[in-house]
């Protein structure tokens, strides 16, 4: 059968609209700020045989490798034996999925009895247990980061909505009602999916969707070999490193090598640093979906549809046992910020080959902000991911202080924070001056956030980098500026490391920092009307404007 290219292109742009309809839906019915606020999510539609055909474009590293995450739930239970009100659960890291907090629900997808596809949404909860509220940056085994939910099949009706499984998990975290709100909304999510692919079917036969997602796969494939194929080919590497462990105080290096052979790229990692006893270790699913998404925005278009197709000239390989593919029971909790450092590798290797589509390094890094409270009614956790700045490009100067490109979460509003949180307040949210880097364009700001502690017994946890090792300039671009992490206390300030579990008191005053994105191109090619409208605007100061810019700030 071959669908007529009109039906084709109605039926790709209701998966993808479909896709993205389940994303809002997600974050609409969402109880926790995290979700509801931060987005932090995702959402996508397989076909039959569990592979992606079209996602919300959201958080790209949830999506990558979210076959991977299908797979090891199809192969101990079936989809052909699968029934109304089935579902798969996943969040083990060492069987395709990513960390804890990211629970994959899948959800078949019939039509007049015949298995047609998968609705699929991911969140990251709240709380699912483990060693400490909201992250235990202190968990030396995976275990100790909360429930595992092993690649399972379970059923709506007689397990979920009030049945044995949600009792197990309502019994096993600390904030109930926002964790089982948020599976709720993911079901919700996957439940409209599904609505709309039967509305395809409906109209135009169960057959032809098949065969249209099956295009849709071959179109990506297609356009990202065409894509790739414009590269040069050759051999090319690139290296970067977190600044520690939160053990020990040596960097981790990270080492890319990037083959461009015709319309097939390989990224391999040999040479990468090895597993630590720290939760930064990245699993392979979250290192397969940062490397794609690395070759994907420097090498192709951006409406190239991302799926399973797209993924299919490119591979990825690293080490067994090292930061980029551990041996569990490794803990992985802050899996991210380590796939940030083999997004930043593989930029710099592509940098000899495209130097014209690259970025300089930015802060990229996901800062992790975790504040808790147990208080008469039961604990409260805000938990909150920060961003910093881009770094800028061959066009222009880098965003100030959102999120990085891995994660593309937002802020949660200081309203919304004041409505829900009676232990801590906001004092301060603003752009940090001079944090990016200078250059022909120059790198996105960082951001502060200064919270007053508002009662004793309040738990800080947190997961960060750039503190020590600045992120790059390109071409002559100057380096951003590091971040940092403070409390004053009784008129002393205490200086805290990137990942570390700490104590607040009553008056404290927290303030964090991140860092700024680094400078793209020499300092002395930038436009003078640049150079005025960030003094203008406050974006750096008239020292910052004289020690780079000096023949162009000199009317100030």
């Amino acid at each position: 059968m071959t669908v007529n290219p009109v039906d084709q292109a109605v039926i790709a742009q209701g998966l993808i609209a479909a896709a993205r309809e389940m994303g809002i839906k997600l974050i609409r019915s969402a109880y926790s700020p995290i979700v509801r606020e931060a987005a932090d999510c995702s959402a996508a539609l397989l076909d039959r045989h569990g592979n992606v055909v079209a996602q919300a474009e959201l958080i790209p590293m949830q999506l990558g490798p979210i076959g991977a995450t299908f797979k090891p739930c199809a192969e101990l239970f079936p989809p052909e034996e699968l029934v109304e009100g089935d579902f798969y659960i996943n969040n083990d890291p060492f069987q395709g999925g990513q960390h804890i907090p990211d629970v994959f629900l899948f959800s078949p997808i019939f039509f007049d009895g015949e298995l047609v596809g998968f609705s699929a949404t991911v969140a990251h909860h709240l709380d699912l247990g483990g060693g400490a509220p909201g992250l235990n940056p202190d968990a030396t085994d995976v275990h100790q980061e909360g429930l595992i939910f092993p690649p399972s099949k379970y059923n709506l009706n007689r397990d979920w909505n009030g049945g044995p499984f949600e009792r197990l998990i309502r019994a096993n975290i600390r904030v109930p009602d926002q964790t089982i709100g948020d599976f709720n909304a993911q079901f919700a999510a996957n439940h409209i999916g599904a609505g709309r692919v039967r509305d395809l079917c409906a109209k135009f036969g169960s057959g032809v969707v098949a065969e249209a997602m099956d295009e849709l796969l071959n179109y990506s494939e297609r356009r990202m070999r065409a894509a790739i194929a414009e590269a040069p080919d050759g051999v090319y590497y690139g290296e970067d490193a977190l600044d520690d462990d939160g053990v020990g105080d040596q960097p981790l290096p990270f080492r890319a090598k990037v083959t461009i052979a015709g319309d097939q790229v390989s990224v391999d990692f040999t040479g990468t640093a090895n597993q630590v006893s720290a939760n930064i270790n990245c699993p392979f699913a979250s290192t397969v979906a940062a490397a794609l998404s690395c070759v994907k925005s420097v090498l192709t278009s951006p409406d190239i549809p991302f799926n399973e197709g797209s993924k299919r000239p490119v591979d990825v390989s690293a080490p067994y046992g090292s930061l980029l593919n551990p041996r569990p029971p490794a803990p992985v909790r802050a899996r991210m910020i380590t796939g940030y450092r083999a997004f930043n590798a593989i930029m710099k290797a592509l940098a000899q080959a495209v130097p014209d589509k690259v970025i300089a390094a930015g802060f990229d890094t996901t800062e992790s902000v975790c504040l808790s409270h147990l208080g008469a009614n039961g604990y409260k956790i805000h938990l909150e991911i920060f961003g910093g700045g881009y770094g800028a490009g061959p066009a222009a100067d880098g965003c100030d202080a959102v999120d990085s490109p891995l994660s593309n979460c937002s802020n949660v509003p200081v309203e919304a924070m004041d409505m829900e949180f009676d232990y801590f307040r906001v004092l301060e949210y603003a752009l940090v001056p001079d944090s990016g880097g200078a250059g022909k364009y120059r790198g996105g700001l960082g951001l502060v956030r200064r919270y007053e502690i508002l009662k004793d017994d309040v738990s800080f946890a947190t997961y960060s980098d750039r503190f020590r090792l600045e992120p790059e300039g390109l071409f002559g671009g100057t380096a951003g500026r590091r971040a940092s992490t403070e409390v004053l206390r009784d008129g002393q300030s205490i200086d805290l490391p990137s990942k570390v579990l700490f104590p607040l008191k009553k008056g404290d005053v927290l303030t964090t920092y991140t860092g700024g994105g680094a400078g793209y191109g020499p300092p002395d090619a930038r436009q003078a009307a640049l150079v005025e409208r960030d003094l203008t605007e406050g974006l750096i100061s008239k020292e910052q404007a004289h020690r780079f810019y000096s023949d162009k700030a000199a009317a100030e």
